[in-house]
Protein backbone atom coordinates (compact mmCIF):
# COMPACT_ATOMS: atom_id res chain seq x y z
CA UNK A 1 0.00 0.00 0.00
CA UNK A 2 2.67 2.21 1.24
CA UNK A 3 4.10 1.98 -2.66
CA UNK A 4 1.46 2.54 -4.23
CA UNK A 5 0.49 5.47 -2.59
CA UNK A 6 3.98 7.01 -2.80
CA UNK A 7 2.91 6.89 -6.39
CA UNK A 8 -0.73 8.29 -6.71
CA UNK A 9 1.39 11.33 -5.08
CA UNK A 10 3.89 11.42 -7.55
CA UNK A 11 1.35 11.39 -10.19
CA UNK A 12 -0.80 13.73 -8.89
CA UNK A 13 2.06 16.65 -8.26
CA UNK A 14 3.40 15.61 -11.47
CA UNK A 15 0.08 16.90 -12.86
CA UNK A 16 -0.83 13.93 -14.48
CA UNK A 17 -4.61 13.68 -15.26
CA UNK A 18 -7.27 12.47 -17.80
CA UNK A 19 -10.78 13.23 -18.78
CA UNK A 20 -11.80 9.78 -19.65
CA UNK A 21 -14.36 7.99 -17.74
CA UNK A 22 -13.05 5.42 -14.51
CA UNK A 23 -14.69 2.19 -15.12
CA UNK A 24 -16.93 2.05 -11.72
CA UNK A 25 -16.09 -1.43 -11.22
CA UNK A 26 -12.30 -1.94 -11.46
CA UNK A 27 -10.29 -1.59 -8.58
CA UNK A 28 -9.02 1.86 -7.35
CA UNK A 29 -5.32 1.11 -6.99
CA UNK A 30 -5.06 -0.37 -10.55
CA UNK A 31 -6.84 2.27 -12.33
CA UNK A 32 -6.18 5.87 -9.82
CA UNK A 33 -2.51 6.39 -11.13
CA UNK A 34 -3.26 9.16 -14.22
CA UNK A 35 -7.41 9.35 -13.44
CA UNK A 36 -7.84 11.99 -10.75
CA UNK A 37 -9.82 14.82 -10.97
CA UNK A 38 -9.66 18.07 -9.59
CA UNK A 39 -5.76 17.77 -9.82
CA UNK A 40 -4.14 20.55 -11.92
CA UNK A 41 -0.46 20.83 -12.94
CA UNK A 42 0.62 23.44 -10.26
CA UNK A 43 0.02 21.14 -7.56
CA UNK A 44 -2.50 22.67 -6.16
CA UNK A 45 -4.93 19.70 -5.11
CA UNK A 46 -1.90 17.56 -4.61
CA UNK A 47 -2.25 14.79 -1.64
CA UNK A 48 0.62 16.81 0.50
CA UNK A 49 -1.51 19.47 0.46
CA UNK A 50 -3.95 17.34 2.04
CA UNK A 51 -1.53 16.76 4.93
CA UNK A 52 -2.30 18.89 8.07
CA UNK A 53 0.58 20.49 8.89
CA UNK A 54 3.07 18.56 11.60
CA UNK A 55 1.38 19.71 15.02
CA UNK A 56 -1.82 20.50 14.43
CA UNK A 57 -4.52 19.38 16.27
CA UNK A 58 -7.03 17.74 15.08
CA UNK A 59 -10.36 18.85 14.37
CA UNK A 60 -13.52 17.63 15.21
CA UNK A 61 -16.80 17.52 12.64
CA UNK A 62 -19.88 18.79 14.12
CA UNK A 63 -23.36 19.30 13.39
CA UNK A 64 -23.92 21.22 10.10
CA UNK A 65 -26.15 24.10 10.63
CA UNK A 66 -27.03 26.90 8.62
CA UNK A 67 -24.71 29.58 9.69
CA UNK A 68 -26.26 32.74 7.47
CA UNK A 69 -26.56 36.20 8.77
CA UNK A 70 -30.11 37.56 9.90
CA UNK A 71 -31.30 39.65 7.16
CA UNK A 72 -30.99 42.92 8.89
CA UNK A 73 -32.27 46.88 7.72
CA UNK A 74 -29.99 49.55 9.67
CA UNK A 75 -31.07 53.07 10.02
CA UNK A 76 -29.82 56.18 11.95
CA UNK A 77 -31.61 54.90 15.10
CA UNK A 78 -32.76 51.37 14.26
CA UNK A 79 -31.90 47.99 13.41
CA UNK A 80 -34.76 45.66 12.44
CA UNK A 81 -34.74 42.28 11.05
CA UNK A 82 -36.27 42.36 7.72
CA UNK A 83 -37.47 38.88 7.28
CA UNK A 84 -38.35 36.20 9.67
CA UNK A 85 -40.90 32.85 10.36
CA UNK A 86 -44.56 33.65 9.53
CA UNK A 87 -47.07 31.86 11.78
CA UNK A 88 -47.00 28.02 11.36
CA UNK A 89 -50.22 27.63 13.39
CA UNK A 90 -54.35 28.73 12.75
CA UNK A 91 -56.01 30.67 14.41
CA UNK A 92 -56.72 27.78 17.47
CA UNK A 93 -53.04 28.00 18.24
CA UNK A 94 -52.66 24.30 17.01
CA UNK A 95 -49.96 23.24 14.81
CA UNK A 96 -51.62 23.78 10.98
CA UNK A 97 -48.25 23.27 8.75
CA UNK A 98 -44.96 21.32 8.86
CA UNK A 99 -41.97 22.23 8.03
CA UNK A 100 -40.99 21.53 4.11
CA UNK A 101 -38.12 18.62 4.16
CA UNK A 102 -35.89 18.18 1.37
CA UNK A 103 -33.64 15.04 1.48
CA UNK A 104 -30.38 14.31 0.26
CA UNK A 105 -28.54 11.14 -1.15
CA UNK A 106 -25.43 10.77 -2.71
CA UNK A 107 -22.18 8.57 -2.24
CA UNK A 108 -19.36 9.92 0.17
CA UNK A 109 -17.92 13.10 -0.89
CA UNK A 110 -20.49 13.37 -3.66
CA UNK A 111 -21.02 17.35 -2.65
CA UNK A 112 -24.23 16.95 -0.69
CA UNK A 113 -23.44 19.88 1.74
CA UNK A 114 -22.07 21.88 -1.33
CA UNK A 115 -25.65 21.29 -2.50
CA UNK A 116 -27.91 21.99 0.00
CA UNK A 117 -25.55 25.00 0.21
CA UNK A 118 -26.47 26.20 -2.86
CA UNK A 119 -30.31 25.59 -2.49
CA UNK A 120 -30.19 27.65 0.80
CA UNK A 121 -28.37 30.36 -0.81
CA UNK A 122 -30.86 30.38 -3.84
CA UNK A 123 -33.63 30.05 -1.58
CA UNK A 124 -33.42 33.49 0.35
CA UNK A 125 -35.50 31.93 2.82
CA UNK A 126 -34.79 32.59 6.72
CA UNK A 127 -35.13 29.68 9.30
CA UNK A 128 -33.68 27.11 7.24
CA UNK A 129 -31.90 24.02 9.10
CA UNK A 130 -29.33 21.53 7.31
CA UNK A 131 -28.65 18.88 9.33
CA UNK A 132 -26.11 16.13 8.57
CA UNK A 133 -26.64 12.50 9.09
CA UNK A 134 -23.06 12.41 10.70
CA UNK A 135 -24.24 13.65 13.54
CA UNK A 136 -26.49 10.30 14.10
CA UNK A 137 -23.65 7.38 14.20
CA UNK A 138 -24.07 5.25 16.94
CA UNK A 139 -21.53 5.50 20.12
CA UNK A 140 -19.05 2.97 19.03
CA UNK A 141 -17.99 -0.07 22.05
CA UNK A 142 -14.41 -0.53 22.86
CA UNK A 143 -13.85 -3.49 20.66
CA UNK A 144 -15.75 -1.34 17.95
CA UNK A 145 -13.75 1.68 18.47
CA UNK A 146 -9.89 -0.75 18.25
CA UNK A 147 -11.58 -1.87 15.15
CA UNK A 148 -12.10 1.91 13.49
CA UNK A 149 -8.55 2.71 15.06
CA UNK A 150 -7.38 -0.20 12.15
CA UNK A 151 -9.82 1.25 9.72
CA UNK A 152 -11.92 -2.34 10.13
CA UNK A 153 -14.90 -0.83 11.11
CA UNK A 154 -17.66 -0.18 8.08
CA UNK A 155 -19.16 3.10 8.82
CA UNK A 156 -20.79 3.16 5.01
CA UNK A 157 -23.49 -0.09 6.29
CA UNK A 158 -27.05 1.25 7.57
CA UNK A 159 -26.34 -0.65 10.80
CA UNK A 160 -23.93 1.90 11.72
CA UNK A 161 -26.39 4.76 11.92
CA UNK A 162 -29.12 5.13 14.96
CA UNK A 163 -32.32 5.56 12.68
CA UNK A 164 -34.43 5.36 15.51
CA UNK A 165 -33.03 8.69 17.22
CA UNK A 166 -32.82 10.16 13.56
CA UNK A 167 -36.60 9.47 12.89
CA UNK A 168 -37.25 10.60 16.18
CA UNK A 169 -35.65 13.83 15.83
CA UNK A 170 -36.39 14.77 12.14
CA UNK A 171 -40.20 13.94 13.05
CA UNK A 172 -40.38 16.52 15.83
CA UNK A 173 -38.26 19.02 14.13
CA UNK A 174 -41.11 18.91 11.04
CA UNK A 175 -44.07 18.94 13.49
CA UNK A 176 -41.92 22.58 14.62
CA UNK A 177 -40.83 21.34 17.94
CA UNK A 178 -37.29 22.17 19.37
CA UNK A 179 -34.65 19.53 19.29
CA UNK A 180 -31.48 18.61 20.58
CA UNK A 181 -29.11 16.99 17.86
CA UNK A 182 -26.25 15.45 18.66
CA UNK A 183 -22.84 16.22 17.60
CA UNK A 184 -20.69 13.22 17.01
CA UNK A 185 -16.52 13.59 17.40
CA UNK A 186 -15.18 11.40 14.50
CA UNK A 187 -11.48 11.42 16.49
CA UNK A 188 -12.99 9.41 19.31
CA UNK A 189 -15.94 7.78 17.76
CA UNK A 190 -18.40 9.33 20.66
CA UNK A 191 -21.07 12.01 21.08
CA UNK A 192 -19.94 15.06 22.64
CA UNK A 193 -21.62 15.79 25.97
CA UNK A 194 -23.39 19.04 25.09
CA UNK A 195 -25.85 18.46 22.47
CA UNK A 196 -26.85 21.29 19.64
CA UNK A 197 -30.11 22.85 20.20
CA UNK A 198 -32.39 23.13 17.10
CA UNK A 199 -35.86 25.45 16.60
CA UNK A 200 -38.16 26.80 14.26
CA UNK A 201 -37.24 25.74 10.98
CA UNK A 202 -39.84 26.33 7.90
CA UNK A 203 -37.55 24.42 5.74
CA UNK A 204 -35.14 21.30 6.59
CA UNK A 205 -32.20 20.45 4.28
CA UNK A 206 -31.63 16.31 5.81
CA UNK A 207 -28.38 15.14 3.56
CA UNK A 208 -26.69 11.52 4.44
CA UNK A 209 -25.44 8.85 2.72
CA UNK A 210 -28.17 6.72 3.53
CA UNK A 211 -30.61 9.22 3.50
CA UNK A 212 -33.04 6.76 1.41
CA UNK A 213 -32.57 3.38 3.18
CA UNK A 214 -35.30 3.53 5.78
CA UNK A 215 -38.57 3.31 4.81
CA UNK A 216 -39.87 5.38 8.09
CA UNK A 217 -37.33 8.23 7.34
CA UNK A 218 -38.07 7.93 3.75
CA UNK A 219 -42.19 8.95 4.97
CA UNK A 220 -40.66 12.22 6.12
CA UNK A 221 -38.95 13.88 3.44
CA UNK A 222 -41.36 16.22 1.05
CA UNK A 223 -38.80 16.12 -1.71
CA UNK A 224 -35.94 13.64 -2.71
CA UNK A 225 -32.58 14.38 -4.27
CA UNK A 226 -29.96 12.22 -5.56
CA UNK A 227 -26.55 13.86 -5.92
CA UNK A 228 -24.78 11.64 -8.62
CA UNK A 229 -20.52 12.55 -8.73
CA UNK A 230 -18.13 10.24 -10.52
CA UNK A 231 -16.42 8.40 -8.26
CA UNK A 232 -12.98 9.64 -9.42
CA UNK A 233 -13.97 12.78 -8.00
CA UNK A 234 -15.52 11.55 -5.19
CA UNK A 235 -12.26 9.48 -3.90
CA UNK A 236 -10.30 12.67 -4.11
CA UNK A 237 -12.83 14.37 -2.03
CA UNK A 238 -12.95 11.70 0.58
CA UNK A 239 -9.33 12.13 0.66
CA UNK A 240 -9.36 15.99 1.18
CA UNK A 241 -11.83 15.80 3.97
CA UNK A 242 -10.54 12.98 6.20
CA UNK A 243 -6.98 13.71 6.07
CA UNK A 244 -7.95 17.42 7.03
CA UNK A 245 -10.60 17.25 9.43
CA UNK A 246 -10.96 13.87 10.97
CA UNK A 247 -7.02 13.37 11.59
CA UNK A 248 -7.03 9.81 9.52
CA UNK A 249 -3.63 8.93 7.24
CA UNK A 250 -4.31 8.58 3.77
CA UNK A 251 -3.12 4.68 3.73
CA UNK A 252 -6.28 4.02 6.11
CA UNK A 253 -8.59 6.36 3.90
CA UNK A 254 -7.72 4.47 0.66
CA UNK A 255 -8.16 0.96 2.63
CA UNK A 256 -11.14 1.72 4.09
CA UNK A 257 -12.65 3.06 0.70
CA UNK A 258 -11.63 -0.13 -1.07
CA UNK A 259 -13.48 -2.32 1.75
CA UNK A 260 -15.90 -0.56 2.71
CA UNK A 261 -17.04 2.76 0.94
CA UNK A 262 -16.96 1.40 -2.41
CA UNK A 263 -18.90 -1.60 -2.01
CA UNK A 264 -21.51 -0.33 0.11
CA UNK A 265 -22.19 2.37 -2.50
CA UNK A 266 -22.47 -0.26 -4.91
CA UNK A 267 -25.16 -2.18 -2.75
CA UNK A 268 -27.17 0.15 -0.52
CA UNK A 269 -26.79 3.81 -2.43
CA UNK A 270 -26.85 3.51 -5.74
CA UNK A 271 -29.69 1.43 -5.98
CA UNK A 272 -31.73 4.13 -4.31
CA UNK A 273 -31.02 6.51 -7.24
CA UNK A 274 -34.31 5.20 -8.48
CA UNK A 275 -36.22 6.57 -5.33
CA UNK A 276 -35.82 10.05 -6.12
CA UNK A 277 -37.58 12.94 -7.25
CA UNK A 278 -34.62 14.82 -8.89
CA UNK A 279 -30.95 13.40 -9.66
CA UNK A 280 -28.36 15.99 -9.71
CA UNK A 281 -25.43 15.34 -11.94
CA UNK A 282 -22.20 17.41 -11.37
CA UNK A 283 -23.11 18.46 -7.60
CA UNK A 284 -23.37 21.64 -6.83
CA UNK A 285 -22.31 23.19 -9.89
CA UNK A 286 -25.32 22.06 -11.19
CA UNK A 287 -27.02 25.44 -11.28
CA UNK A 288 -29.89 24.75 -13.72
CA UNK A 289 -31.08 21.65 -11.50
CA UNK A 290 -30.70 23.29 -8.30
CA UNK A 291 -32.21 26.50 -10.04
CA UNK A 292 -35.61 23.52 -10.55
CA UNK A 293 -35.19 23.03 -7.05
CA UNK A 294 -35.84 26.36 -5.66
CA UNK A 295 -38.97 27.35 -7.60
CA UNK A 296 -40.67 24.07 -6.17
CA UNK A 297 -39.99 24.78 -2.61
CA UNK A 298 -40.63 28.88 -3.12
CA UNK A 299 -44.39 27.38 -4.90
CA UNK A 300 -44.62 24.64 -1.84
CA UNK A 301 -43.88 27.25 0.74
CA UNK A 302 -46.52 29.67 -0.69
CA UNK A 303 -49.10 26.97 -0.82
CA UNK A 304 -48.74 27.08 3.27
CA UNK A 305 -48.78 30.33 4.18
CA UNK A 306 -51.57 31.03 6.62
CA UNK A 307 -53.40 34.69 7.23
CA UNK A 308 -53.70 34.26 11.52
CA UNK A 309 -54.12 37.90 12.46
CA UNK A 310 -57.65 38.07 10.34
CA UNK A 311 -58.97 35.08 11.30
CA UNK A 312 -58.51 36.47 14.60
CA UNK A 313 -59.80 39.77 14.16
CA UNK A 314 -63.10 38.18 12.76
CA UNK A 315 -63.39 35.68 15.69
CA UNK A 316 -64.47 35.51 19.38
CA UNK A 317 -66.66 38.54 18.59
CA UNK A 318 -69.30 39.42 21.91
CA UNK A 319 -67.94 36.95 24.09
CA UNK A 320 -67.71 36.96 28.19
CA UNK A 321 -64.36 37.54 29.48
CA UNK A 322 -62.96 33.73 30.08
CA UNK A 323 -62.05 32.45 33.35
CA UNK A 324 -57.90 32.39 33.02
CA UNK A 325 -58.29 36.19 33.01
CA UNK A 326 -57.27 38.03 35.94
CA UNK A 327 -57.40 41.72 36.26
CA UNK A 328 -54.94 43.85 38.51
CA UNK A 329 -58.00 45.19 40.90
CA UNK A 330 -58.66 48.99 40.36
CA UNK A 331 -57.90 50.46 43.70
CA UNK A 332 -57.27 54.43 43.63
CA UNK A 333 -53.89 53.83 43.40
CA UNK A 334 -53.76 51.75 40.00
CA UNK A 335 -56.45 54.39 38.10
CA UNK A 336 -53.81 56.84 39.13
CA UNK A 337 -51.28 55.41 37.33
CA UNK A 338 -53.13 54.70 34.55
CA UNK A 339 -53.95 57.97 34.39
CA UNK A 340 -50.55 59.73 34.34
CA UNK A 341 -49.08 56.76 31.74
CA UNK A 342 -52.38 57.20 29.14
CA UNK A 343 -52.66 60.72 28.76
CA UNK A 344 -50.14 62.15 25.95
CA UNK A 345 -48.35 64.80 27.74
CA UNK A 346 -46.84 62.98 30.02
CA UNK A 347 -43.43 63.31 29.98
CA UNK A 348 -41.15 60.40 29.31
CA UNK A 349 -39.32 60.70 32.56
CA UNK A 350 -42.80 60.72 34.31
CA UNK A 351 -43.95 57.71 31.91
CA UNK A 352 -41.38 55.45 32.66
CA UNK A 353 -41.85 56.31 36.68
CA UNK A 354 -44.81 55.63 36.54
CA UNK A 355 -45.21 52.36 34.38
CA UNK A 356 -42.30 50.75 36.37
CA UNK A 357 -44.90 51.47 39.38
CA UNK A 358 -47.49 49.41 37.31
CA UNK A 359 -45.07 46.79 36.46
CA UNK A 360 -44.01 46.11 39.62
CA UNK A 361 -48.01 46.05 41.28
CA UNK A 362 -48.81 43.74 38.04
CA UNK A 363 -45.94 41.49 38.29
CA UNK A 364 -46.55 41.23 42.08
CA UNK A 365 -50.38 39.81 41.21
CA UNK A 366 -49.30 37.24 38.80
CA UNK A 367 -46.91 35.37 41.13
CA UNK A 368 -49.79 34.79 42.99
CA UNK A 369 -51.49 32.16 40.81
CA UNK A 370 -47.67 30.32 40.96
CA UNK A 371 -48.46 27.06 43.37
CA UNK A 372 -47.21 27.20 46.83
CA UNK A 373 -47.31 24.84 49.53
CA UNK A 374 -47.40 24.60 53.52
CA UNK A 375 -44.28 25.04 55.54
CA UNK A 376 -43.12 25.32 59.25
CA UNK A 377 -41.04 28.32 60.00
CA UNK A 378 -40.01 29.71 63.48
CA UNK A 379 -40.29 33.00 64.46
CA UNK A 380 -37.07 35.26 65.75
CA UNK A 381 -38.98 34.96 69.57
CA UNK A 382 -39.25 31.15 69.25
CA UNK A 383 -42.54 30.74 68.16
CA UNK A 384 -43.47 28.61 65.53
CA UNK A 385 -46.16 28.70 62.89
CA UNK A 386 -47.00 27.15 59.05
CA UNK A 387 -47.22 29.34 56.20
CA UNK A 388 -47.15 29.43 52.60
CA UNK A 389 -44.59 29.60 50.69
CA UNK A 390 -44.24 30.31 46.88
CA UNK A 391 -42.29 28.10 44.25
CA UNK A 392 -38.46 29.51 44.28
CA UNK A 393 -36.97 31.26 41.62
CA UNK A 394 -34.92 28.60 39.50
CA UNK A 395 -38.52 27.51 38.86
CA UNK A 396 -39.77 30.63 37.19
CA UNK A 397 -38.69 31.72 34.06
CA UNK A 398 -39.23 34.80 32.48
CA UNK A 399 -39.23 35.67 28.47
CA UNK A 400 -40.08 38.93 27.25
CA UNK A 401 -41.72 39.45 23.60
CA UNK A 402 -39.17 42.08 22.49
CA UNK A 403 -38.82 45.34 22.68
CA UNK A 404 -41.26 46.18 24.43
CA UNK A 405 -42.14 43.86 26.97
CA UNK A 406 -38.41 43.90 28.01
CA UNK A 407 -39.62 46.79 30.11
CA UNK A 408 -41.05 44.38 32.57
CA UNK A 409 -37.97 42.29 32.96
CA UNK A 410 -36.54 44.87 35.94
CA UNK A 411 -39.72 44.78 37.78
CA UNK A 412 -39.62 40.54 37.70
CA UNK A 413 -36.08 40.69 38.79
CA UNK A 414 -36.74 42.94 41.75
CA UNK A 415 -39.18 40.16 43.49
CA UNK A 416 -37.42 37.23 41.63
CA UNK A 417 -33.85 35.99 42.75
CA UNK A 418 -31.82 34.82 40.58
CA UNK A 419 -34.55 34.59 37.77
CA UNK A 420 -33.57 33.19 34.56
CA UNK A 421 -34.77 35.15 31.42
CA UNK A 422 -35.15 34.35 27.69
CA UNK A 423 -36.33 36.71 24.98
CA UNK A 424 -38.21 36.05 21.80
CA UNK A 425 -38.52 39.12 18.77
CA UNK A 426 -41.57 39.23 16.80
CA UNK A 427 -42.55 41.66 14.54
CA UNK A 428 -45.11 42.20 11.99
CA UNK A 429 -44.69 41.92 8.17
CA UNK A 430 -45.43 45.30 6.40
CA UNK A 431 -46.34 43.65 3.66
CA UNK A 432 -48.83 40.78 5.07
CA UNK A 433 -49.69 42.19 8.04
CA UNK A 434 -48.60 38.99 9.83
CA UNK A 435 -46.31 38.25 12.71
CA UNK A 436 -43.19 37.09 11.86
CA UNK A 437 -40.70 35.49 14.64
CA UNK A 438 -37.13 36.88 13.88
CA UNK A 439 -35.40 35.85 17.19
CA UNK A 440 -35.39 34.08 20.40
CA UNK A 441 -33.08 32.83 23.04
CA UNK A 442 -34.69 30.92 25.77
CA UNK A 443 -32.85 28.79 28.88
CA UNK A 444 -32.03 25.84 29.17
CA UNK A 445 -34.30 23.44 30.68
CA UNK A 446 -36.97 25.60 30.34
CA UNK A 447 -39.79 22.74 30.10
CA UNK A 448 -40.45 22.19 33.78
CA UNK A 449 -40.58 26.17 34.52
CA UNK A 450 -43.29 28.25 35.16
CA UNK A 451 -42.56 30.84 32.82
CA UNK A 452 -43.84 34.56 32.83
CA UNK A 453 -43.92 35.55 29.19
CA UNK A 454 -44.25 39.30 29.21
CA UNK A 455 -45.70 42.13 26.60
CA UNK A 456 -46.64 46.00 27.36
CA UNK A 457 -49.55 45.58 24.70
CA UNK A 458 -51.43 43.03 23.69
CA UNK A 459 -54.40 44.22 20.62
CA UNK A 460 -55.22 40.86 18.27
CA UNK A 461 -53.39 38.82 20.84
CA UNK A 462 -51.34 37.69 17.18
CA UNK A 463 -47.57 38.20 18.57
CA UNK A 464 -48.44 36.54 22.24
CA UNK A 465 -50.11 33.68 19.96
CA UNK A 466 -46.86 33.04 18.25
CA UNK A 467 -44.96 33.63 21.68
CA UNK A 468 -47.15 31.23 23.27
CA UNK A 469 -46.74 28.82 20.66
CA UNK A 470 -43.01 28.91 20.76
CA UNK A 471 -42.85 28.02 24.54
CA UNK A 472 -44.98 25.02 23.33
CA UNK A 473 -42.94 23.80 21.18
CA UNK A 474 -40.43 24.00 24.16
CA UNK A 475 -42.57 21.42 25.69
CA UNK A 476 -43.29 23.99 28.63
CA UNK A 477 -46.52 22.72 29.82
CA UNK A 478 -49.64 25.43 28.60
CA UNK A 479 -50.86 25.85 32.59
CA UNK A 480 -47.04 26.91 33.85
CA UNK A 481 -47.51 29.89 31.34
CA UNK A 482 -48.80 33.28 32.52
CA UNK A 483 -49.07 35.94 30.07
CA UNK A 484 -48.44 39.52 31.54
CA UNK A 485 -49.04 42.88 30.02
CA UNK A 486 -50.17 46.22 30.91
CA UNK A 487 -53.11 46.96 28.84
CA UNK A 488 -54.97 44.37 26.38
CA UNK A 489 -57.82 44.49 24.19
CA UNK A 490 -61.08 42.06 24.81
CA UNK A 491 -60.05 40.77 20.84
CA UNK A 492 -56.35 40.22 22.42
CA UNK A 493 -57.87 38.59 25.22
CA UNK A 494 -60.74 36.43 23.62
CA UNK A 495 -57.98 35.27 21.03
CA UNK A 496 -55.33 33.76 23.41
CA UNK A 497 -57.41 32.16 26.08
CA UNK A 498 -59.43 30.16 23.04
CA UNK A 499 -56.15 28.94 21.60
CA UNK A 500 -54.57 28.10 25.01
CA UNK A 501 -57.02 27.67 27.45
CA UNK A 502 -54.78 27.13 30.55
CA UNK A 503 -52.50 29.83 29.72
CA UNK A 504 -53.10 32.69 32.99
CA UNK A 505 -53.69 36.28 31.44
CA UNK A 506 -52.79 38.97 33.69
CA UNK A 507 -53.63 42.72 32.95
CA UNK A 508 -53.82 45.93 34.75
CA UNK A 509 -56.81 46.70 32.38
CA UNK A 510 -58.86 45.60 29.41
CA UNK A 511 -59.70 48.03 26.57
CA UNK A 512 -63.27 47.34 24.56
CA UNK A 513 -61.98 47.86 21.48
CA UNK A 514 -59.74 48.30 17.96
CA UNK A 515 -59.75 50.76 15.18
CA UNK A 516 -59.52 49.75 11.60
CA UNK A 517 -55.81 49.84 12.05
CA UNK A 518 -56.23 47.49 14.82
CA UNK A 519 -54.97 49.60 17.39
CA UNK A 520 -55.81 49.72 20.77
CA UNK A 521 -59.21 51.92 22.05
CA UNK A 522 -57.87 54.51 23.72
CA UNK A 523 -55.14 52.40 24.79
CA UNK A 524 -51.48 54.20 25.77
CA UNK A 525 -50.18 54.96 22.25
CA UNK A 526 -47.18 53.12 21.54
CA UNK A 527 -45.61 51.93 24.23
CA UNK A 528 -42.31 51.17 23.31
CA UNK A 529 -41.72 54.87 21.33
CA UNK A 530 -42.30 56.32 24.71
CA UNK A 531 -41.01 54.80 26.75
CA UNK A 532 -37.51 54.65 25.14
CA UNK A 533 -37.65 57.45 23.67
CA UNK A 534 -37.90 56.82 19.82
CA UNK A 535 -40.20 59.02 17.94
CA UNK A 536 -42.83 57.41 15.37
CA UNK A 537 -41.95 58.98 12.03
CA UNK A 538 -40.69 56.12 10.28
CA UNK A 539 -43.99 54.89 9.62
CA UNK A 540 -44.68 52.02 12.81
CA UNK A 541 -47.62 51.71 14.53
CA UNK A 542 -48.39 51.71 18.20
CA UNK A 543 -49.78 47.87 17.46
CA UNK A 544 -47.84 45.44 19.98
CA UNK A 545 -47.53 43.35 17.02
CA UNK A 546 -45.22 46.20 15.34
CA UNK A 547 -43.04 47.05 18.17
CA UNK A 548 -39.63 47.33 16.61
CA UNK A 549 -35.96 46.50 18.31
CA UNK A 550 -33.86 49.98 18.91
CA UNK A 551 -30.46 48.47 18.93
Amino acid sequence: TCQWVGYIKQQVNSGCVGNSKMDRSMDVSSNLSCRLLFCSGSGEDSLDRLLPPAGAPRRKSTTSMSKTEPPLLRTGTRTIYTAGRPPWYDEHGAQSKEAFVIGLCGGSASGKTTVANKIIEALDVPWVVLLSMDSFYKVLSPEEQALAANNDYNFDHPGAFDFELLVATLRKLKQGKSVKIPVYDFTTHRRQKDWKNVYGASVIIFEGIMSFADKELLQLLDMKIFVDTDSDIRLVRRLRRDITERGRDIEGVIKQYNKFVKPAFEQYIEPTMRLADIVVPRGGGNMVAIDLIVQHVHSQLEERELSVRALLASAQQNQPLPQTLSVLESTPQVRGLHTIIRNKETSRDEFIFYSKRLMRLLIEHALTFLPSKVVRCFCPLGFSRHTCTPVSSPQITGVSILRAGETMEPALRAVCKDVRIGKILIQTNLDSGEPELHYLRLPKDISEDHVILMDSTVSTGAAAMMAVRVLLDHEVQEDKIVLVSLLMAELGVHSVAYAFPKVKIITSAVDKSLDDFLHVIPGIGDFGDRYFGTDGSDGWSDDEDQDQPSY
